[in-house]
């Protein structure tokens, strides 16, 4: 482990920046599986809204195992080697959807399987990640490390849409998840040469079950984890039924091509670069507390302005373009502070437990939303949809209001939180 004496930025430091790498190819790959599953969904093989709420439903429902595989990463000694595995699965699920093309044979069942199947290599990599991260990084380094991951990502959400539709335009949307499946390939290669002093694994004979508990009960008793728990999957939940209805309300409804949503959502993921960039600054600035609270108004009410989307064919993207900006800068106030705090109020016995408590509930209302969210969007028409969306996701922030995280300045003010986990047993 470094010593805290070492105050060079952290992306000078070459193990960090090994992962950087990896973790920022991976995301612009990621990009380019987002927007071709669901246009092959309903390009390819013509399906509603509600088959592609199912879809995006799919990629999120393994999540509902997180807290098991959360348990048994716990007591994984090498967390690196299941980052590695995460990506190659992912890899090797992704590949059989440009196999299958090239023989004529790509099916809804096989989007689905697929669909599961790396949803459930998110979960294992997702797990396995907050322990690695606090070996890689100091706990003064929390917010800085998140600011520059957030980052890539936010520039991955500029260049990989356009990127991406620009790929399904020319080499139809199969063909463009290859690019997806090297970036998995790259990262893997990448983070299996980032040499971190993995922290001791407690043993435990205590069977999955009970540990499990401890995890769930774990966060439902902290004050800071069930209040951003439930802020966060408030928001996820209406997030998702945007996301469900998004690519077929600016395909259909909008008429625009896989290159016109792509430049568009490119342009609009600038938002989330400048969120990143200057998360750091509005957290020193507001603290911590306030800035989630700022992010989680900002990330769902531009919703609201998805139906006035229309007239010619600049205004229509760029509607679409001042959504998914405003909806991005809000999205890193968000994420930055409220990750740092996360990992700094966790103890590190129970880090995987805890994710695969979080996400369980986090992540797995995320295909409750997507299923709602096609139904709604049949039902009462796509842009009330998006309306009803906006407003229930802003709704969000009355769960921080009582608790102590709007009043929360500063990361290391954090160290007086009380540990939780000697009385979650």
């Amino acid at each position: 482990m470094r010593t805290p004496s070492t105050r060079s930025p952290l992306w000078r430091d070459r193990r960090f920046a090994t992962y950087w790498a990896g973790q920022g190819i991976s995301q612009l790959g990621d990009r380019i599986t987002e927007l071709a599953l669901p246009f092959i969904a309903v390009t390819t093989l013509h399906a509603s809204a509600p088959t592609v709420g199912l879809l995006t439903a799919a990629v999120w429902a393994p999540n509902i195992l997180s807290l098991l595989v959360g348990t048994w990463v716990d007591h994984r000694p090498r967390k690196r080697r299941l980052l590695v595995l995460a990506d190659l699965l992912r890899a090797a699920v992704l590949l059989s959807l440009p196999v299958a093309h090239w023989v004529g044979a790509v099916t809804l069942g096989q989007l689905f399987v697929v669909a599961l199947l790396a949803g459930l290599g998110q979960v294992l990599y997702q797990t396995a990640y907050p322990s690695f991260f606090v070996s890689l990084v100091r706990r003064d380094q929390y917010v800085e490390a998140n600011g520059l991951l957030s980052s890539t990502r936010s520039i991955s959400f500029v260049g990989g849409p356009a990127l991406a539709g620009g790929l399904i335009q020319v080499l139809t949307a199969p063909l463009a998840l290859l690019v997806d499946v090297v970036s998995f390939l790259v990262s893997a290669v990448l983070i299996g040469r980032v040499a971190v002093e993995e922290r001791p694994v407690e043993k435990s004979a205590d069977p999955v079950l009970r540990r499990a508990r401890e995890g769930m009960r774990l966060v439902l008793r902290h004050r800071y984890l069930r209040a951003s728990l439930a802020c966060v999957s408030t928001i996820n939940f209406f997030n998702f039924v945007v996301a469900a209805l998004l690519i077929l309300f600016a395909s259909r409804e909008l008429g625009l091509s896989a290159a016109a949503i792509g430049l568009a959502l490119g342009i609009g993921a600038t938002g989330g670069l400048l969120g990143a960039v200057l998360a750091g600054r509005v957290t020193r600035r507001l603290g911590v507390g306030r800035t989630i609270c700022v992010g989680a108004v900002l990330f769902t009410a531009p919703f609201a302005l998805l139906p006035l989307a229309a007239g010619p064919l600049w205004l229509r993207m760029g509607v679409l373009g001042l959504v998914e900006f405003i909806s991005g800068f809000g999205v890193m106030l968000l994420d930055v502070p409220l990750n740092a705090l996360q990992t700094a109020v966790t103890p590190d016995a129970l880090r995987s437990r805890v994710v695969g408590a979080f996400s369980t509930i986090n992540y797995g209302i995320r295909p409750v939303g997507a299923v709602l969210g096609g139904l709604l969007g049949e039902w009462i028409g796509i842009g009330p949809t998006m309306v009803v969306a906006a407003v229930g996701g802003t709704l969000s922030v009355l769960w921080l209001l009582g608790s102590p995280i709007p009043g929360t300045r500063t990361i290391e003010e954090l160290d007086r939180v009380p540990d939780l986990s000697t009385r979650a047993a």
